[in-house]
């Protein structure tokens, strides 16, 4: 159809439908959903991703299913499968093809910067990423 689109889906747009409304924003543009390639960027990790007790309650609420994105820590804490948990909105979505790169953008600092890792650090700035996306013949 033509169409491109690109979304950022830190934890509360994922949450809050950001996937869904990039699909819907393509559709009014003449995109099948069928057709649809999506494939999710570099992000943070499930293993780099920890966070508190009460992080899981507003995906639980949505769907008790996504229990399976977060992995309880011995201190109480849960690990968060951010790129898991998009994927499996893109699905849901019935997007026809789904895929992911598979970086981590905490634990790989050689070639992505983290805002997370940071303030882990207690450092001044985090720098900047770019994406770019384009169609091509």
């Amino acid at each position: 159809a033509g169409v491109i689109g690109a979304a950022h889906a830190g934890w509360r747009g994922a949450v809050t439908g950001v996937v869904e409304e990039a699909v819907r924003a393509m559709e009014s543009l003449g995109a099948v959903r069928s057709r649809i390639a999506a494939a999710v960027g570099p992000c943070i990790a499930r293993e780099s991703y920890q966070v508190g007790p009460e992080f899981p309650a507003p995906f639980l609420a949505e769907d008790p299913a996504n229990a399976r994105f977060f992995v309880p820590d011995d201190d109480g804490r849960f690990r968060f499968d951010l790129q898991g948990y998009v994927l499996d909105r893109l699905r849901q979505a019935e997007i026809g093809i789904v895929d992911a790169i598979r970086c981590d953008t905490y634990a790989d600092e050689g070639r992505f910067f983290s805002y997370r890792r940071t303030c882990h650090r207690g450092e001044d700035d985090y720098g900047r990423g770019l994406s770019a996306i384009a169609l091509t013949d």
